[in-house]
């Protein structure tokens, strides 16, 4: 009796060695599984965060752009402006220039035809106090 109680120990002593390999061989496949599923969402999570910083890198950089292109829009439309501005100036001083050119040589003009009027005025005046004495 005590011997083959001995064997039924010893019997689920080795079903009980075989069933805890086994459990123990099921649990190493399981956190395999875990590890691998852990380590896929871990390459996974990366990959977004990487794909995100690439994303708001791209976006920062088209930002800058943007501001830049605006910034020296904005310069050059200041810079027509200006230009605009200084070419009104110089061409309202070429012609009050011009104007003052004309303007004086018109007042020779006249004065030498005063000249021209009074010595011919003169003339006249003569001729005919010379021709009033002929007669």
């Amino acid at each position: 009796h005590e011997r083959e109680h001995d064997r039924e120990i010893s019997e689920l002593a080795a079903k009980h060695s075989e069933e805890m390999e086994k459990l123990r061989a099921e649990l190493k496949e399981e956190q395999r599984h875990l590890l691998d599923e852990l380590r896929q969402q871990m390459e996974a999570t990366h990959r977004a965060e990487h794909e995100q910083a690439q994303l708001q890198s791209q976006t920062l950089h088209s930002l800058e752009l943007e501001a830049l292109r605006l910034t020296l829009n904005n310069m050059h439309t200041s810079q027509l402006e200006l230009t605009q501005s200084n070419l009104r100036k110089e061409k309202e001083t070429a012609l009050m220039e011009l104007r003052e050119m004309l303007n004086d040589k018109r007042a020779q003009e006249v004065a030498i035809l005063q000249s021209r009027h009074q010595l011919e005025w003169e003339k006249i005046k003569e001729q005919c106090l010379k021709e009033k004495e002929d007669l």
